[in-house]
């Protein structure tokens, strides 16, 4: 084990003496470094950044209203539905609202032979 710890240590001095140079990517390309300016496409190559810059705020944006909608559920609407469900009598409904006590008992049974009527 000592002796992987004496490689380990000249290993490390050896990589630290090494010139930082020689670690560093030989230059190539017109300038000396590579990629040349705008990896080559020139002038033309800056209509793109604006052009990837609001496509990526646009999924973000997509992404953002689909996970919105997704965790919260169905949507349901804030008042009672406007016609009432399909099996529904009118004598179901006027029973319920008897039932709730919106209306008395006089009121109900007038209603409910007005109902019968028709």
């Amino acid at each position: 084990m000592r002796a992987f710890f004496s490689f380990a240590r000249a290993g490390g001095a050896a990589v630290t003496l090494v010139p930082v140079r020689a670690w560093a990517e030989t230059p190539v390309g017109p300038y000396g470094y590579d990629p040349p300016m705008m990896w080559g496409w020139g002038w033309y190559g800056m209509m793109f950044g604006p052009l990837f810059m609001i496509l990526v705020l646009v999924a973000v944006i997509v992404v953002a209203v689909l996970a919105v909608r997704w965790l919260g559920g169905p949507w349901q609407a804030a008042g009672p539905p406007l016609h009432p469900p399909p099996g529904r009598t009118a004598l179901d409904i006027l029973s319920e609202r008897f039932a709730r006590g919106e209306i008395d008992q006089a009121e109900y049974e007038a209603k409910r032979r007005l109902i019968s009527q028709v």
